[in-house]
């Protein structure tokens, strides 16, 4: 068999060899750390700032070629310069959080090395360009930047190719978030051997978050990447595929093509499906669920400026389609069990405020209900709902949003631990109970590290990106690396942006600023007075902060919140130096 091969990837520094402690040369000027080959060829030098204008840990952005931008960050006494946006939608990076060696998004918290540029936590797929920086005897500060980087705004890591002799052999089960970042840090990683990333959809990766927002993106438009990049790369895609069994003794995958592959080690991120209640009629015709980019199409497809939908259920996802709807149907009505919205996830107050957010905009929020019975026309296609009180809707277009369920069920006879909700308990390295297959995404049971390493099932997507990247790096066996998960999850719902970051029970929260007005942060707090999470909205980058906060192993406190001077005081618990 070919050898897993582990190939070092240093960082290049390019400084001044009378380079002194203070971080200026003996000749007046320095470079910062970037990664740099003998080929690359870069710009002129382009003076943007003085060193002055900088602050020691502090980061600002800066004119630069072309009407073109640059973000300058200087820590312990060294500038770097990297992309001046974030690579996953856009976010304006300056006014992101700077930690101790990385910068997270101010908007979905994904971060970056500011040495390399190098994408470290998700959402997203690539990495900023680094820039050379270089000081003058006057202070003023130069930058140059690599010439094929100039017309980019993100950049794709260094990969390696397929190798025919190395006969090793990885298979990636689901071509989600989780399978198409682990596809791609294989190779990025230094791993030849042959990669075979399995889906079950007729699609390459694709940004999946965007299915329950809008329903006009085409699906070239949501893929991360073409069919070229993966057949450059020597990975082989097999899509409208999906695992039937595998036999984890004799490391063997059966497929739903009849084909089956021998794997020297397994990555299985399958994802999860939606719940169906058992309701009588939710078999007729335009009852639908939502998972993927056909599901939002079929949406599409039957609503119109006539159609009545109704959504059950009031989690993100229905809250998400219900807005996606409301002007472009002629009713949108959201049905939900408790007494408000999203109140297990944010609590009543901020619950009755998204309530009331959504009846200012013209959706009927029917809330302490259900829907006992789906009424269908001579055509079997639904026509009313009978609710919990048998008052009764008319329905056209009937979206279930009553949860989901991990798809592991072709799993039964492998020789896998499976908990009895579908889940797979992992270690630290997203290891499963048998040595050579990983578990990650919606279906793994895996260590939350801002909870103390608690087990828990998370369908996140930003977390699911993580895990592709985690799996990678381990079953590379290069560097391991062990998860520091912090999930960060994130929604617009009326054009207002709600974050959240944490895990774990809340016995009590604690509301600063203006809830009315939507610009708000939320702390919530165990039973021993432990910040577990925050929401915010409309008060970036606090959700943010809070997350690198926990990424460092801080803890935040109900007593770290009581300076009423400064609410947000306990941000400068965030190490960046």
């Amino acid at each position: 068999m070919g050898s897993i091969n582990c190939k070092e990837y240093t960082t290049t520094n390019v400084v001044d060899s009378n380079k002194t402690e203070n971080g200026t040369t003996g000749s007046g000027s320095y470079q910062s750390t970037c990664e740099t080959k003998m080929s690359d060829k870069y710009t002129d030098p382009v003076i943007v700032c003085n060193e002055k204008d900088l602050p020691d840990q502090g980061m600002k952005q800066f004119d630069f070629i072309d009407n073109s931008k640059v973000l300058l960050i200087k820590q312990k006494g060294q500038l770097y310069a990297v992309g001046p946006k974030c690579t996953h939608y856009g976010a304006p990076l300056h006014t992101g959080v700077l930690g101790d060696g990385r910068l997270r998004c101010p908007w979905h918290g994904a971060c970056f090395s500011i040495k390399t540029g190098d994408i470290e936590d998700f959402p997203g797929l690539d990495s900023l360009p680094c820039y050379k920086v270089e000081i003058k005897k006057d202070g003023n500060v130069a930058v140059m930047a690599k010439e094929k980087d100039m017309a980019k705004v993100k950049r794709l890591k260094d990969m390696v190719k397929r190798d025919p002799c190395n006969c090793c052999t990885f298979v990636i089960l689901g071509g989600g978030p989780a399978g198409g970042v682990c596809v791609e840090t294989l190779r990025q990683q230094g791993f030849t051997g042959r990669i075979v990333m399995v889906s079950k959809e007729p699609y390459l990766p694709y940004d999946r978050v965007k299915v329950s927002k809008s329903f006009d993106v085409k699906i070239e438009a949501l893929q991360y990447r073409e069919n070229a990049f993966y057949d450059e790369y020597g990975i082989e895609t097999w899509l409208n595929v999906e695992a039937t069994n595998v036999c984890g003794d004799k490391k063997i995958v059966t497929l739903s093509n009849g084909m089956c592959i021998k794997y020297d080690k397994m990555f299985i991120a399958t994802g999860s499906a939606p719940t169906i209640p058992p309701i009588d009629g939710n078999n007729l015709k335009n009852v639908v669920t939502v998972r993927g980019y056909d599901d939002s199409q079929n949406i599409r497809a039957i609503a119109n400026e006539k159609t009545n939908v109704v959504c059950l259920g009031s989690s993100f996802i229905a809250l998400e389609l219900a807005q996606a709807l409301v002007k472009q149907v002629a009713s949108v009505s959201v049905v939900g069990r408790g007494a408000y919205p999203l109140s297990a996830s944010f609590g009543n107050e901020i619950g009755e405020r998204v309530l009331r957010l959504f009846t200012e905009n013209n959706v009927n929020m029917i809330m302490n209900s259900g829907i006992k019975e789906i009424v269908g026309n001579k055509d079997d296609e639904v026509e009313k709902v009978v609710l919990s009180d048998d008052t009764t809707l008319p329905c056209n277009l009937l979206i279930l949003g009553t949860g989901a369920k991990p798809n592991t069920k072709f799993l039964d006879g492998s020789g896998l631990k499976i908990n009895a909700n579908g889940s797979i308990n992992t270690d630290m390295y997203l290891k499963s109970s048998m040595e050579s297959i990983y578990v990650g995404g919606d279906i793994a049971n895996a260590p939350v590290f801002s909870s103390n390493n608690e087990l828990a099932a998370i369908g996140h997507y930003q977390l699911a990106q993580y895990h592709g990247r985690i799996a990678a790096i381990n079953m590379f066996e290069c560097r391991p690396e062990i998860l520091r998960a912090v999930p960060f999850f994130f929604t617009m719902l009326f054009g207002k942006g709600f974050r959240f970051s944490g895990h774990g029970a809340f016995a009590d929260v604690v509301i600063e600023g203006d809830l009315e007005g939507l610009k708000f942060v939320a702390y919530f707090i165990n039973s021993e007075d432990k910040v577990v999470s925050v929401a915010s909205c409309g008060r970036d980058p606090i959700v943010a902060q809070f997350a690198e906060l926990q990424s460092q192993g801080g803890t935040l406190t109900r007593k770290d919140l009581q300076n009423t001077s400064d609410p947000v005081a306990w941000t400068k618990l965030i190490k960046s130096n």
